[in-house]
């Protein structure tokens, strides 16, 4: 990628940066290159709008503004204040949710947060989907605050079509009375039946919590069931799907507003990043549009012609397809593991990532599975018939056809749908 470029990406600011620190100048504008010209299939990754970088970019950074608009503990924060309720105000309407909090720093502080807003405390029963069959690691990871906390009753999916066995939730709910029930996962492609985890909640006396964090942009275009209004929170990632900054929001019942605005604020956080905040307005306000809905539903058609493509190749597809932005493909048939698959790809130009699948065999850093998403390359303008050449990419990658070969095809491809408006570099 040129100077000029980067600098029509990345602004005027991007010649003070590079006499700062040229460095990190070369490091963003060889990350800009390397996105140009490779496929871009994490799941949990999004290009986000020139606006929303623009926000982020901006002096909002600078602000301090603990506690929440209209209630803060410093002075000079009524423009901060601005975009704070303009986020809380366009998040709300786009889910129609009652009440939202837009500090969290990641997801993973939002849903730690949601835990203590619904009542768990250390020990307490929490119900979540195990990580082995497509549960985060803030579900019960014993690595992690959920898992070193929390009791952890997992559930998972059955053997012969990989779905969620409501039966086996249901029973585990009822033999260990849960405090709160998760639905919401990393890796299951499939539609999560928000109010039959309701009724099980409600026949227990659990809380109802759903992440969102992958499916959130979906759910707000309207290509997914919507959780709000049968859960008591819902927690997410306003990257992936929702094409924003980094960062998390909880939506939840007017029941549950100020437990949650506490646990976040003073609880768990200080003071909040106000530039993220001002991304996520942005964003909020991009996903109002109707292009957005178009985007939502083009990404999952994607998803299930490239599940249909990679199965056209020889992949087993868990669960036989997907509903969703991404799929989980089983790479053993080519003899491969996951890990194996995912550095065979990397050298083609192809980011995705191994992944564990139902029942896997290999341990997790090895894993049988990849997973490979479709936001990314539908933000870029790609379409169904793309994603037939995507697959045949994969394949050919996995096959240990020419790596170097493969990855011309792969840049030809990516460089025909450039990213930021940006054209490649030449020589």
């Amino acid at each position: 990628m040129t100077d000029a470029d980067t600098r029509r990406h990345w602004g005027p600011d991007y010649d003070v940066l590079r006499q700062v620190d040229p460095e990190i100048a070369a490091a963003i504008a060889d990350e800009i290159t390397r996105k140009q010209e490779s496929l871009q299939l994490i799941a949990s990754e999004n290009f986000t709008s020139p606006a929303v970088l623009a926000a982020q970019g901006s002096v909002m950074t600078d602000k301090y503004a603990e506690g929440y608009p209209g209630r803060r503990y410093y002075g000079g924060c009524e423009f901060v204040d601005v975009a704070e309720r303009l986020a809380i105000e366009r998040a709300t309407a786009i889910f129609g949710a009652e009440h939202a909090n837009v500090q969290p720093h990641s997801g993973a502080q939002a849903n730690m947060a949601a835990y203590y807003a619904l009542g768990v405390n250390d020990g307490d029963t929490v119900m979540a989907m195990s990580l082995a069959h497509g549960g985060h690691l803030t579900h019960g990871s014993p690595v992690n605050f959920s898992g070193k906390w929390f009791d952890i009753v997992g559930y998972g999916v059955r053997k012969d079509d990989e779905l969620i066995d409501m039966d086996d939730v249901r029973e585990l709910a009822a033999e260990h009375r849960p405090k709160v029930i998760v639905a919401g996962y990393t890796a299951y492609p499939r539609h999560v039946e928000f109010a039959a985890f309701r009724q099980i909640a409600d026949e227990v006396g659990a809380r109802f919590m759903v992440d969102a964090a992958h499916i959130a942009g979906l759910i707000a275009g309207g290509a997914h069931p919507s959780p709000v209004g049968d859960a008591d929170a819902v927690t997410f990632t306003t990257h992936k799907t929702m094409r924003g900054p980094r960062g998390g929001t909880i939506l939840c019942t007017e029941e549950h507003r100020k437990a949650v605005d506490k646990a976040v604020f003073p609880m768990l956080q200080g003071g909040p990043q106000m530039h993220a905040i001002a991304g996520k307005a942005v964003a909020f306000r991009e996903a109002q549009q109707p292009a957005y809905t178009e985007y939502v539903h083009s990404v999952v058609d994607n998803a299930s012609a490239l599940a249909d493509g990679l199965a056209d190749e020889g992949l087993r597809i868990v669960s036989g397809g997907t509903d969703i932005h991404y799929l989980l493909a089983d790479v053993t048939p080519l003899g491969l593991t996951g890990a194996e698959a995912e550095q065979r790809c990397e050298q083609a130009g192809i980011a995705l990532n191994k992944n564990a699948i139902p029942y896997d065999q290999n341990p997790p850093m090895v894993a049988s599975g990849i997973r490979v998403g479709t936001p990314s390359v539908t933000t870029q303008g790609m379409g169904v018939d793309d994603m037939r050449t995507v697959a045949s990419l994969i394949a050919r990658a996995l096959r240990g056809d020419d790596a170097a070969g493969v990855r011309d095809d792969v840049r030809e491809l990516a460089v025909a749908h450039p990213i930021y408006g940006l054209q490649p570099s030449v020589g």
